[in-house]
């Protein structure tokens, strides 16, 4: 790969990795997508466990979670929902957005499950950019 592709390839969205959303009551919403709709759910919501395109041995997630009216996990954005992208080099990712000129809303996070990042978008939607880390919940015990 020469390197110019290799820097356009470096820090991009792979595709949806979660689906975050308001509810009045995130317990009974779970509860009713696991009823109606025969959603695995835990106390985060739901992982969608899939396999990776360019790499069938890796394993990734997307995530269906509701929360509730009052959280603010999604300021400084007023929308009831956000929506998280993966990422493959979030690092990468983050320097070039930075390069663009796109203000980051707060720091880079790493957790055992991954890294974050958030941007807003011009509609006023906050994205958090995440780059998975480790296993699909169902493989981490």
């Amino acid at each position: 790969m020469a390197d110019d592709e290799a820097s356009i390839m470096a820090g991009h969205v792979t595709g949806i990795g979660g689906i975050f959303f308001k509810c009045d009551d995130p317990t009974e919403t779970k509860a009713w997508y696991g009823k109606t709709l025969g959603f695995p759910v835990t106390e985060y919501g739901t992982s969608f466990p899939f396999r990776e395109d360019d790499d069938p041995d890796k394993r990734g997630y997307v995530i269906h979670s509701p929360f509730g009216k009052d959280n603010d996990y999604f300021k400084p954005s007023d929308k009831d929902f956000m929506v998280n992208f993966r990422v493959r080099d979030l690092d990468g990712m983050v320097e070039k957005l930075i390069a663009a000129g796109i203000e980051m809303v707060g720091e880079p996070e790493s957790h055992p499950y991954g890294k974050f990042a958030w941007i807003m978008d011009p509609n006023g939607i906050k994205l958090e950019l995440w780059e998975q880390v480790g296993p699909p919940p169902d493989e981490a015990e």
